[in-house]
């Protein structure tokens, strides 16, 4: 497709997003900016929160790590489950009985103000760097599509994809975000399912014949039996579990949805229905990416590329776009920019609010009378300027599959949250209301990153992405020695 066709495709995309800001923007109030007035229909978060959930990320990365991983993720996502689980029948109930509109203000009712501050401030910088990743890969895409054939620098087509979230969140945040998350999420599978239909064709595979050649092909494994690497099924499992109740249970983000749902019970509905859903859809993006593989072997189409550090290096995140938008009928391409864009900005623009949301009620007690409509406005465009420049600095350094990169950087910064719910919701101690919570916390990241970086090795053995409750241990068990020294 042409650039200029690639445009207009977009514009026509954000106008339904506009339109639809303008529409559910009407009320501007903080509880409608935080929380939608607790008037969110519990379908509509189920439906938008899978494509807040995948995001841009599983839109094209996953698909990309078929070639080194091959169906290997689904051993997190079946761990997804049980942290799912976890979120509905312990941590919403907390929530929900707490009236919290920040969950991490839950810390400060049971740890004091220094762990409340200390967990709102890592969730601020995971947040920060997962949101920025997120965007990231669509100005890659939205570079290659359109800008940069034109000549235009990357950073401008960075500033352009922050801008176009600020314009239709700073309103009514996350009352207009559940409309058009669902939106959103509808666009993403629709693009799934024509790209997929679009490969078989080109293919001349039936049903049948799809399934048996994914099956035979070097892609499809799905179990990894060797304890020493970190791919083993075991570690992905329990990292998985504990990916979910991290990035989704103590993340600000996703619970502000679940948070603005009428009930608990809505909330568990919607938790429920999410999480069987998130796994099949997964599994898709395995097959599809799967696909992708087979026929770029079978057209002979060459590997895309990025420069990093001045020298090529094989980007498998570019795979999905290159075909789509290169090789596939201009339906396919079509609807996949759209999902694209969907998969990407129903990820980002939750994050931009969840940031907002989080600074405002945390460091800036909202709650407590201080709001004011011009205070919160200040802070949602700060952070889209400090979203601009963090994901300039990772454009000069990106170098891996960016689903890795997004995982690596949850195993330090969820990793002190964790220990902080955890000792609080598990054990009846307290912790001194001091300095001493900060020290724990950073510690533990600053162990967990030099084992994780050693290896630790112990014959071969390594932690992958257990490294996450590993981290969360070490806070816990900081907590625990400290809490001797409580003088409350």
């Amino acid at each position: 497709m042409s650039p200029v066709t690639v445009l207009l495709i977009a514009v026509g995309y954000f106008s339904i997003l506009f339109f639809i800001s303008f529409i559910t923007g009407k009320d501007s109030s903080d509880d409608a900016f935080f929380i939608g007035s607790k008037k969110s229909p519990w379908y509509l978060v189920a439906f938008g929160m899978i494509g807040a959930s995948l995001s841009g990320i599983t839109f094209i990365s996953v698909p990309g790590a078929v070639q080194g991983a091959g169906f290997g993720y689904m051993q997190m996502v079946w761990g997804y489950l049980l942290g799912y689980f976890v979120i509905a029948t312990v941590l919403l109930p907390i929530y929900y009985r707490l009236n919290l509109t920040s969950i991490y203000t839950y810390l400060e009712k049971r740890l004091g103000v220094y762990a409340y501050k200390t967990g709102a401030a890592f969730f601020l910088i995971s947040r920060v760097i997962g949101a920025a990743l997120r965007l990231y890969l669509v100005a890659a895409v939205l570079q290659l599509a359109i800008f940069g054939a034109w000549g235009i620098p990357f950073a401008a087509t960075v500033a352009l994809t922050i801008l176009l979230i600020w314009l239709y969140t700073f309103r009514s945040g996350i009352r207009t975000i559940v409309f058009t998350d669902s939106l959103q999420t509808f666009f993403m599978l629709l693009a799934l399912v024509l790209t997929i239909i679009a490969l078989c064709t080109q293919m001349n595979l039936g049903f049948s014949d799809l399934i048996s050649t994914v099956r035979g092909s070097s892609y499809s494994q799905i179990f990894f039996w060797d304890f020493k690497p970190g791919n083993n099924f075991f570690k992905q499992f329990i990292s998985g579990a504990f990916i979910a109740i991290v990035m989704t249970g103590l993340d600000q983000d996703m619970m502000q949805k679940n948070l603005s749902c009428r009930t608990l019970g809505d909330a568990k509905k919607n938790m429920f229905w999410f999480s069987v859903i998130l796994m099949v859809v997964n599994f898709v993006f395995l097959v599809l990416g799967a696909l992708l593989f087979i026929y770029m072997d079978q057209m002979g189409i060459e590997m895309p590329t990025r420069l990093v550090s001045g020298e090529a290096k094989a980007a498998t995140d570019l795979v999905f776009p290159t075909i789509a938008l290169n090789h596939l009928p201009f339906m396919v391409g079509a609807t996949f920019f759209v999902g694209l864009l969907a998969a990407a900005y129903s990820s980002a623009d939750s994050a931009l609010t969840a940031l907002t949301t989080s600074f405002c009620v945390d460091f800036l007690d909202f709650e407590k009378g201080k709001s004011n409509r011009k205070t919160r406005y200040i802070v949602h465009i700060a952070f889209s300027f400090l979203l601009f420049l963090v994901i300039l600095m990772y454009n000069q350094v990106a170098n891996d599959a960016l689903i890795w990169d997004i995982f690596k950087a949850a195993m330090f910064t969820y990793g002190p949250i964790l220990g902080l719910f955890s000792f609080g919701i598990i054990t009846k101690r307290k912790v001194p209301n001091n300095a001493l919570v900060i020290l724990v916390c950073v510690l533990s990241v600053i162990i967990s990153y030099f084992i994780n970086k050693s290896g630790m090795a112990l014959n071969g053995f390594q932690f992958g992405f257990l490294i996450l409750p590993l981290n969360g241990l070490l806070t816990f068990l900081g907590l625990y020695i400290i809490s001797f020294f409580n003088e409350n």
